[in-house]
């Protein structure tokens, strides 16, 4: 958790910049060495909130409307049942305090984590349905990798998608790069009633990775 001084500091730079936070990530564990989120990790959750608290107000001054929770990974010794249980109740208090802000908090399914559960909108959605104030952050290219029809997800899922963020596969570079029909896939999601963010998260291919994207598009 951030000390109030790397607190201020952030949201003074954030400031400075003169750019807009929209999103933030709820603390995810170690990441570099293969974490994945600690909302499901018991013996964790007094850390979890902790880290909730910091990142809300941070994002009630900077007007952020979404928070991404990383569910976390299946752990040796603990029964999957015990870890969706304690997620559930994780989830439950962080969507209570976001809606405090007027945000939102997301649940993502991502590719290339064996072990952790939420793989395709179907297994977030599971859970979503559960937890009042908890949305579906649709990255298509983690949908795509994982075998999601995302046209289908887009249609049957539209009212749950809070988020989208993209990157074309295989490779995560920006559209055009490779094979998705991201583009499509875009006004799909728009069209459907969608009025949110696309998030661009991919790794430049390219000179120039935002030519694909007429300038007039660009927020």
């Amino acid at each position: 958790m951030p000390s109030d001084t790397e607190a201020d500091a952030f949201v003074a730079a954030v400031r400075d910049a003169g750019v807009r936070l929209v999103g933030l990530n709820f603390f995810a564990g170690n990441m570099p060495e293969g974490d994945r989120g600690v909302v499901s990790w018991p013996g964790r959750a007094d850390e979890f909130r902790e880290s909730v608290e910091a990142a809300v107000s941070i994002g009630g001054q900077l007007g952020v409307s979404g928070f991404n929770a990383s569910y976390g990974n299946r752990l040796d010794g603990y029964e999957p049942a015990r870890q969706d249980a304690l997620a559930l109740e994780n989830l439950a208090l962080t969507a209570e305090k976001a809606s405090g802000i007027g945000a939102t908090v997301f649940l993502e399914p991502i590719s290339g984590a064996e072990r952790y559960p939420l793989k395709t909108a179907a297994d977030a959605v599971e859970v979503i349905d559960q937890v009042a104030g908890v949305m579906l952050l649709a990255d298509f290219y983690h949908l795509a990798v994982n075998g999601d029809d995302v046209a289908a997800v887009i249609a049957e899922h539209i009212e749950r998608i809070a988020h989208v963020q993209i990157a074309d596969a295989p490779g995560r570079g920006e559209p055009g790069t490779v094979e998705l029909p991201l583009r499509r896939w875009i006004d799909e999601v728009y069209a459907a009633g969608y009025t949110g963010w696309v998030g661009l998260e991919y790794k430049p291919a390219t000179d120039d990775p935002f030519a694909w994207l007429p300038r007039e598009e660009r927020a």
